[in-house]
């Protein structure tokens, strides 16, 4: 749809009228003006506005006509499409998720049947990932080293399948805690300050990798990037270092969170939720497309015929006015 996003500027429309009618014109006997000898022969050859002493009408009109476009281009025309949902800034969250070979412990059950740690971090983790509208989510998946599976996105179902895909053992079978917040701090950190989150999912201690969870979450802290730690396992688990995941929350302003069992881990995520509200309503904007310049090119264009219609002989367009 076609409008006008300054429809008031079509006001000035009478205003050449106005000034013509209302304003005295300037006297030719003023003292100061400037006489000039030869000026009857320059208005003769500019044909300055009367043939014959009749208004000249056809470049009263045409002039009529620029100050019409110049007007419409004032108006600013606009293409305005339909509306566009756009989601409202979120937060920019990456999962941390270990591969490591203990998480595939069977102290879990779903149905009454034994499951994996794995198994029930991906089916909770899923749940977690497809509530959070609005927000980019990322994927580092780590076991002996750390590698970004997927990169910040609003594309959730995307990093939804490349959690369902990973395997335990995938990379090793250690646990490298301080690599994966490194991985992960180096994709936040170009992020907006405010909204910059890390949820980090393990079963046991840092063995392996090239940086220790304390200078990795001394980092993230510096960079505003809270750091939620999950532990999993059940309760007779020795393997998990909490002490390590408390400190690694409390650097950063995060929160430890222990999951013992399916009920418990899916509360934690709930939990995440309300400290990391989603982000609200989307905003609704309808695309413009300004097209002021039409009516402003046509208008230099008549501009430009009327300077080369004026430098015609006078003699000569009368010939062609009577022709």
């Amino acid at each position: 749809m076609i409008t006008f996003l300054w429809p008031l500027a079509f006001l000035l429309l009478p205003l050449p009228y106005l000034a013509w009618r209302f304003m005295k014109p300037v006297d030719p006997g003023l003292a100061g003006a400037l006489k000039v000898p030869f000026f009857n022969a320059l208005r003769a050859r500019a044909g300055a506005g009367q043939t014959g002493g009749k208004p000249n009408l056809f470049k009263l009109a045409m002039l009529t006509l620029v100050w019409v476009l110049l007007v419409a281009a004032l108006a600013r025309p606009a293409f305005v499409g339909r509306e566009v949902p756009l989601p409202a800034e979120g937060r920019d969250i990456m999962m941390a998720i270990d591969l490591s070979g203990s998480m595939e412990e069977r102290d879990f059950a779903v149905g009454g049947r034994p499951a994996t740690r794995l198994t029930i971090v991906k089916e909770t983790a899923d749940d977690f990932i497809s509530r959070r509208a609005g927000d980019r989510m990322g994927l580092v998946l780590f076991s002996d080293r750390a590698y970004l599976q997927a990169p910040l996105t609003f594309d959730r179902e995307a990093v939804r399948k490349l959690l369902d895909q990973a395997q335990v053992g995938l990379t090793g079978q250690k646990t490298a805690i301080g690599d994966a917040i490194a991985v992960s701090v180096k994709r936040l950190m170009d992020r907006p300050k405010d909204g910059r989150v890390l949820v980090l999912l393990t079963d046991g201690a840092n063995n392996k990798g090239v940086m220790t969870p304390q200078k990795a979450a001394e980092l993230a802290a510096e960079l505003g990037i809270r750091i939620y730690t999950i532990g999993v396992g059940s309760a007779r688990s020795r393997d998990l270092d909490e002490r390590t995941l408390r400190q690694i929350a409390k650097t950063t302003g995060g929160a430890y969170f222990r999951a013992t069992d399916v009920q418990g881990l899916a509360k934690i995520y709930r939990a995440i939720d309300r400290l990391e509200p989603v982000a609200g309503d989307p905003i609704h904007l309808r695309p413009e497309i300004d097209l002021y310049y039409w009516p402003a090119g046509a208008a230099l264009l008549l501009c430009a015929l009327l300077a080369l219609f004026s430098l015609i002989p006078a003699p000569l367009r009368r010939i062609r006015q009577g022709a």
